[in-house]
């Protein structure tokens, strides 16, 4: 007679790829036994997503050797880890000494750069593979200039007229010169100051990060590391983990209504239907925050063509097109 299947035999469930990542993506994770989770699966793709410094740090410091997690890949996490210091501190504190003489100028740190320090306990935890700013228009060549100065060249090209990207070989930075095609004066007149690097920068506010968040991510049609999932659940829950800026509840009126003037209530649907699809304990804030507006039929395919496809864990591969699907579909 064959061998029963170890979980069987032990009575123990082997764990999946989307419990390992909902554990480990967690800044409070469960004590559970990963001993059977693939993490043949799970390390690479963890790496590619973003999701490799948290995960180290759980593995290591919050759960411990009961995990069951092998050792190579506990080292391999780690190690990630530890350049995730490293490179996060690196490009922040040379961006510091670039812009932080800068007066009279409103410069919004927007995404991975923004949220490093203000959504994630430790600045590590979130990898910060570029930074984002926006810019009023009439300062993008002004700033990209004197940017210049501090040995940011030009990239390879221009995506349109109001984006510029630079690079000083470690470091590209993309300067939006607009984000929303009404006008940004609403994100600059609700920023914040961001002292940390200079009187001249500034971060958005709650509300305004979020949906701005959901901007970018449907211009990318959602084929975005899943760490920004993990950015996005924090932005709808209000920074719970922290005692910063973003840790009140968010206004979800405020949320819903800009939405609507900003015509993009198609990818806020859609963007908290991923979230709440990956991290279940969202419920109730993403309840909150939906959209009302949209008929049935748009959710429907929202949930079929964006939702389903881009909560599928583990998933490393995308069809012909579907990225310009579904910017079509939620409205980016």
């Amino acid at each position: 007679m064959a061998p029963l299947p170890p979980e069987r035999h032990t009575g123990v469930m082997a764990a999946s790829l989307l419990e390992v990542f909902q554990t480990l993506a967690s800044f409070d994770p469960p004590k559970t036994s990963l001993a059977s989770a693939p993490w043949e699966d799970y390390a690479d793709w963890a790496i590619g997503q973003g999701l490799a410094p948290l995960a180290a740090y759980n593995l290591e410091y919050r759960l411990g050797a009961k995990t069951g997690a092998p050792e190579w890949v506990r080292d391999r996490l780690l190690a990630i880890y530890q350049g995730s210091v490293n490179d996060n501190v690196m490009k922040l504190v040379n961006f510091k000494r670039a812009v932080d003489e800068l007066e009279g100028r409103q410069v919004i740190m927007l995404s991975g750069g923004s949220f490093a320090e203000s959504l994630y306990p430790h600045v590590a935890f979130r990898p910060v593979i570029d930074l984002r700013l926006l810019v009023p228009r009439a300062d993008l060549d002004p700033f990209v200039g004197y940017l210049r100065r501090a040995e940011f060249k030009a990239g390879e090209g221009e995506k349109d007229s109001t984006l510029r990207e630079l690079s000083d070989g470690r470091t590209t930075i993309f300067v939006h010169g607009e984000l929303l095609k009404r006008g940004d004066e609403g994100l600059f007149a609700r920023s914040l100051p961001m002292k940390v690097y200079g009187p001249s920068l500034r971060r958005l506010d709650l509300e305004d990060a979020l949906l701005t968040h959901v901007l970018l991510m449907s211009r990318a049609g959602f084929d975005v590391p899943l760490i920004e999932l993990v950015d996005l659940r924090e932005l709808i829950q209000g920074a719970p983990s922290m005692g910063g800026v973003y840790s009140r509840p968010v206004d979800a009126e405020a949320v819903r209504s800009r939405a609507a003037e900003w015509k993009m209530e198609r990818a806020l649907w859609a963007a908290l239907g991923i979230v709440e699809r990956l991290f279940p304990e969202t419920a109730a804030a993403v309840a909150r925050l939906q959209p009302q507006s949209l008929m049935m039929p748009t959710r429907e395919l929202l949930e079929r063509l964006v939702i389903a496809p881009v909560a599928q864990v583990g998933r490393t591969q995308q069809f012909r097109g579907e990225d310009a699907l579904r910017t079509l579909l939620a409205g980016g």
